[in-house]
């Protein structure tokens, strides 16, 4: 495994994290991981070297901060990198199917949701605490980032960040975020089928020195050939909302790439992810994992062997011109 230094801060993160939120929900397959399966997941994730757990409050209402916290009781705290998420009111709204549920980014309820989350991980501490989804008018509310600077000097985070949400808070937010706050990571969607807008921070995240932390690598399971024209999604996958069309194009995208992946001896799911680690502005790769083999297989990607400039600009040829396939009425879903 290597590591990396998640921007600003002093932290050192491994490059494949574990983002833990298909532990505590069944919004990826339909799959729901038992706790003691899930526990097990972690812990091996802890012995492959990474040390980056990334959950948030409203994973299953706190189970998935709860599931860390069980994993590595009585282990050296400092060992482990804890990041979580704030900003939905769980506690007084329930959500029903993937529903939104009322935000709440103001300072009294950072307080107390902070404080939740540190009982529910067993932790004097969050390592980075990040804004969930947020809007603009939280980004632009001062009293929030004078709040957790205070929270830093405190010693109850070490460090905060911003996780964009699409179709919420996306571009703008995480340009803002990243030229005006002090924040030392941002959160994104970024992968080879999708590289905008993600690749409109990395200018901003280098001269700020943010870390880019990246979820959705597979492209929602294309780039790991697990969605194939004819997949059925379960009522309950959050990837039902893609749109077909979307899907059949991003396959022939797919296509458009494998002479590249042979020429290097990869296949696609190892191009998709040494494409996005040899952006050094990426900090962190948060893959969906739903056993330990899928873990094994991910961590081995992490071997400092990265992508050249000439590939890397083939690539993203290929994507400045549609992969070279009719233009597509399919709207990103």
């Amino acid at each position: 495994m290597k590591y990396r230094k998640l921007g600003k801060s002093d932290i050192k993160v491994s490059e494949i994290g574990f983002g833990a939120w298909a532990i505590a929900l069944d919004w990826w397959g339909g799959k729901k991981i038992d706790e003691h399966d899930a526990i097990k997941m972690l812990k091996r994730a802890y012995d492959l070297g990474i040390n980056f757990y990334e959950t948030a409050d409203i994973y299953g209402n706190g189970k998935s901060e709860k599931l860390i916290s069980q994993a590595f009781k009585g282990m050296n705290r400092e060992e482990l990198v804890y990041s979580t998420k704030w900003g939905y009111d769980i506690y007084s709204s329930k959500q029903v199917g993937h529903n939104e549920i009322p935000q709440k980014h103001d300072t009294d309820f950072l307080q107390y949701a902070l404080q939740k989350s540190m009982d529910r991980l067993q932790a004097d501490y969050i390592d980075v605490y990040s804004l969930h989804n947020p809007k603009m008018g939280a980004i632009q509310n001062d009293s929030i980032f004078q709040s957790l600077d205070s929270l830093i000097i405190d010693g109850k985070i070490r460090s905060y960040g911003v996780a964009l949400g699409p179709a919420i808070g996306w571009m703008e937010e995480g340009l803002l975020a990243t030229r005006t706050r002090n924040i030392t990571c941002l959160q994104t969607v970024y992968n080879i089928l999708e590289q905008d807008p993600g690749r409109a921070f990395f200018d901003a995240a280098h001269q700020n020195d943010v870390g880019i932390i990246v979820r959705v690598p597979d492209a929602s399971g294309i780039l790991t050939g697990k969605v194939k024209a004819d997949t059925a999604f379960d009522k309950n996958d959050h990837r039902g909302s893609r749109k077909r069309e979307w899907i059949l194009e991003a396959l022939q995208k797919v296509e458009k790439m494998r002479n590249i992946a042979e020429s290097k001896g990869l296949n696609i799911t190892e191009l998709a992810f040494k494409f996005i680690l040899s952006r050094r502005e990426i900090s962190v790769v948060l893959p969906t994992v739903l056993d330990i083999a899928e873990i094994e297989t991910i961590v081995d990607m992490s071997d400092g062997n990265y992508l050249d400039e000439k590939v890397m600009l083939q690539i993203s040829e290929l994507y400045n011109n549609n992969f070279h396939l009719k233009p597509s009425s399919v709207a990103h879903a």
